[in-house]
């Protein structure tokens, strides 16, 4: 007898998504879910065909497969096999796995068999946690070593996390019978719960530890020690595994994820990879060209107070920026690096002395005009006078003036 195509079972496109696929089969199943008809032998045929349907396609390899083989492509080429373990061949072996995986654990077993979760009174893993640590750019820029104290639990060391008193051992709760979920009948259903006595721990402690007054657990502050890779920025994650809160009876720790901000320099500001610094440059190395020093953290041991040789070109402005390459921020994950980036800020002299008036005032007069900074011929004459001693351009200074 040939098989039924799975998109037509499902009333869906064969372009469907996942999500789409999903609630096709969500509604689909609570009305042919035997349950809601009576134990009909009907719906149970139906629901069946619907989650087998559901089972291939929303497995992305098998749903391939069936697109381009059809029923052949996931059957084996047995042609009309039973993807539920009755035809011989690998497959589900207990539809209510599937029913389960998309309602979820608050339904019980719908045929009577074994339920959907499993004993809670189990190993269980940690929780993660997370720590904010500030860093210095000096830091996120050579990388450090440092010491952190995070605040955890841990595994109580007297009862080594049975939450018993030494001697003693917890014992299986009567409630549950030591699964740690209790079934109630809810409608068409069975729901699970988690068992009101144990609290889904499967065990009762009737004489508990002194030290973790029956956790099983204490909290502490931890000790560890945090390598930061060269090249971090504000928002880098660090994750060390196993470095989270402790696990319960006997399960693995959990990790511990550090989130780093980098704090604001007094002198360097970062773009990406590069790092821009303001450098005050005298007006007579603006005007004839020169050298200037800018702090940089180029060295391996810089303490934030090394230095950048800058070259100033003559007539430079306040603003002018100059690129140093490969003195910025390296790369994080590689020996990429970033660019220093110079803004030069041109410092007009405030405190003259008799000397250095008198020399400004012969070249203001060498000018010919009033030393009247509202005198626009003297202003213009003065940017010509600077253009033509600098090799400039008379004619845009001229512009310029005007």
């Amino acid at each position: 007898m040939a098989q039924r195509d799975y998109y037509e079972i499902l009333g869906v496109e064969r372009t469907i998504d996942a999500a789409g696929l999903k609630s096709a089969y969500r509604k689909l199943a609570m009305i042919h879910h035997p349950d809601r008809n009576g134990g009909s032998e009907e719906s149970l045929a139906q629901f069946k065909e619907i989650s087998e349907a559901y089972t291939v396609l929303s497995d992305d390899q098998k749903r391939a497969a069936y697109d381009r083989f059809g029923h052949a492509g996931v059957n084996g080429g047995a042609g009309g096999g039973d993807p539920f373990g009755r035809g011989g061949g690998q497959g589900f072996h207990d539809i209510n796995d599937i029913f389960s995986q998309v309602f979820g654990d608050a339904f019980g077993d719908a045929f009577g068999g074994r339920g959907g979760r499993q004993q809670q009174g189990g190993p269980r893993r940690g929780s993660d946690l997370r720590y904010d640590l500030e860093i210095t750019l000096e830091q996120a820029y050579k990388g450090a070593e440092v010491e952190i104290a995070v605040p955890t639990t841990m595994t109580c060391e007297v009862c080594d996390g049975s939450g018993a008193k030494a001697g003693t051992k917890p014992s299986i709760c009567s409630t549950c019978g030591g699964a740690g979920r209790v079934r109630q009948a809810n409608g068409f259903f069975q729901v699970e719960r988690t068992c009101p006595r144990c609290g889904g721990s499967g065990e009762m402690i009737s004489d508990p530890c002194n030290a973790c007054h029956g956790h099983g657990q204490v909290r502490k502050n931890r000790q560890l020690s945090l390598k930061i890779p060269a090249g971090v920025d504000d928002g880098s994650r660090i994750r060390l595994s196993g470095e989270g809160e402790a696990g319960q009876r006997g399960g693995p720790r959990g990790d511990l994820y550090v989130f780093l901000s980098v704090h604001d320099h007094e002198l360097f500001e970062r773009d990406n990879l590069d790092l821009l610094v303001t450098v005050p440059v005298p007006m007579t190395v603006a005007a004839l060209g020169g050298v200037v020093d800018a702090p940089c953290l180029v060295s391996e041991a810089c303490d934030g107070k090394c230095k950048a040789t800058v070259e100033v070109p003559a007539g430079a402005q306040t603003g002018k920026t100059i690129r140093i390459k490969g003195k910025g921020m390296p790369h994080l994950n590689g020996r990429q690096r970033g660019d220093l980036v110079v803004e030069l800020f041109v410092e007009t002299p405030a405190d003259l002395t008799p000397r250095q008036k008198e020399l400004m005032q012969e070249l203001a007069a060498s000018f010919g005009e009033s030393q009247n900074p509202r005198n626009t011929t003297f202003a213009g004459k003065a940017k010509r006078f600077w253009a033509d001693i600098l090799g400039g351009d008379a004619e845009n200074s001229k512009e310029t003036a005007a």
